[in-house]
């Protein structure tokens, strides 16, 4: 009895330990997320066009949710939130390739 006991807290232990490591492992792929997206907005230059502005800022705050929703896919295991990330990262690359789209087609004004 006492070995059941014993192995059922190591059994206990282990699985906590990989749980910490998991959230470890996904908070700091949400906090590169978060870095990356505040590096590429730092870098940007305004151009004084409300709309292009609006979308050039965008653009890496939506790839930011990308990211994350990625690491979510990675680390996560309750299942709605597994499918709401899958839905972030279709909706949100859709939205950028729009964003994309009209800045390209504006770039001259």
């Amino acid at each position: 009895m006492k070995s059941l006991v014993l192995w059922s807290c190591m059994a206990t232990a282990s699985l906590a330990a990989f749980a910490d490591s998991a959230g470890a492992s996904a908070d700091k792929a949400y906090k590169a997320a978060m870095d990356q997206m505040q590096t590429r907005m730092n870098g940007m230059m305004m151009m004084a066009n409300p709309d292009q502005d609006f979308l050039m800022m965008m653009v890496p705050h939506h790839q930011s949710a990308i990211d994350m929703a990625r690491a979510e896919l990675k680390y996560g295991k309750d299942p709605k939130v597994r499918k709401l990330a899958a839905d972030i990262i279709k909706a949100q690359q859709k939205e950028i390739e729009t964003m994309n789209k009209w800045m390209k087609g504006h770039s001259h004004h």
